[in-house]
This record gives C-alpha cells, sequence and structure tokens, in this order.
C-alpha cells in the first residue's frame, strides 16, 4: 500500500517538473506509475489530497525525533531544507491548491514540532492543555506565516538565516509565555 502511495508522489513530482499542477491527470499519474485509476482512488480521493499526503510526509520525515528543546532550532531549518528540496514542487503546489490548503499542510507539519517544545519546557509548571495548545498555536501561525512568505517570494531569500531569525526570536519567549499563564495576574 505504501509503495503505491509513494510511487504515485514520485509520479506526481516527475510531472510536475514538465508541467503545472492543475494540467495533471489522474490518468496521467496512473499511466506514468502503471497502475489502475481505481488504484489511484482507493488511496486518494483526487490529486490534491495526494499532494497534501506527499508534504505530509515529506514534512515527517524531515522532522523524525526534532521535537525537544534541543532540536527544535534544528527541526525548523529542516522544514525549510524539506521545502527547499521540493522546491519546484511546492512552487507548482502554492500555485495551484488553495492558500487555505497549503496552511493545513504547513499547520500540520509545525504544530507538533512547536507542541513538543511547549510540553517540555512547561513539565513541572500548572499550565492548562488549553494554555499550552494556545501557546503551541500561536507560534505554530507566526512560523508558518514566514514561512509562506518565503514560499511566495520564491524561496530565494537564506532559509539558514531566516530560521536563525526565527530561533532569536523564539529564543525564550515559549518559556516566558508559559510563566506569563501560570503566575496570577
Amino acid at each position: 500500500m505504501a509503495n503505491t502511495k509513494q510511487a504515485l508522489e514520485a509520479s506526481l513530482k516527475k510531472l510536475m517538473l514538465k508541467k503545472p499542477l492543475d494540467k495533471i491527470t489522474i490518468r496521467d499519474l496512473t499511466e506514468d506509475c502503471g497502475i489502475s485509476r481505481m488504484a489511484f482512488y482507493y488511496h486518494f480521493k483526487d490529486i490534491y489530497d495526494l499532494v497534501e499526503w506527499a508534504c505530509i510526509e515529506d514534512a515527517s520525515a524531515a522532522l523524525q525525533g526534532k521535537k525537544t528543546c534541543d532540536t527544535w532550532q534544528e527541526g525548523l531549518l529542516q522544514i525549510f531544507e524539506a521545502v527547499l528540496e521540493n522546491k519546484p514542487f511546492i512552487l507548482n503546489a502554492y500555485r495551484c491548491i488553495s492558500r487555505d490548503q497549503m496552511e493545513r499542510f504547513l499547520f500540520q507539519m509545525t504544530y507538533g514540532l512547536i507542541r513538543g517544545v511547549v510540553d517540555e519546557k512547561s513539565e513541572g509548571t500548572a499550565i492548562s492543555e488549553a494554555d499550552k495548545t494556545f501557546i503551541a498555536e500561536f507560534y505554530k501561525y507566526s512560523f508558518v506565516g514566514v514561512l509562506l512568505d518565503w514560499i511566495r517570494q520564491g524561496m530565494t531569500a537564506d532559509h539558514r538565516l531566516i530560521a536563525e531569525k526565527i530561533a532569536v526570536t523564539m529564543r525564550g519567549n515559549v518559556t516566558n509565555s508559559i510563566h506569563n499563564f501560570t503566575e496570577p495576574g
């Protein structure tokens, strides 16, 4: 099952080097992979579902084990690198799918990383789950906004510098946020 999904992902990426996403058909994909249309629909509801799955898979692989305070900065850098590695695919997808779909995939990709840091930094505190979620979502939205601007501008700026600026901006802020939520008024 995973092999068929991966074959479809590879085919999609290959075809997106030649033409825009909105010009690729399921027939193009299935012919390139040598599978039936039914096999495609067994795994995905449409091409956009495949795009989202491919993005999430690539991001998950890049973030493997990067959810602690010691490694989250490396995780942010690896998100940028995973996006850059798939630049033609990402730029093509960015132009063809809705901003909402792109944001949803980026939110899924980054929330776990940031939440892992919030959970680690909040150990031994009296912060509520709702407040931890709020803090993680706040930083998730900030990071995704910066990442979307970078994608929209063609991914030309130095991603390492952007990741470093994010790290400098966030340094100590998660801990301060947790402290602010647990201290009275």
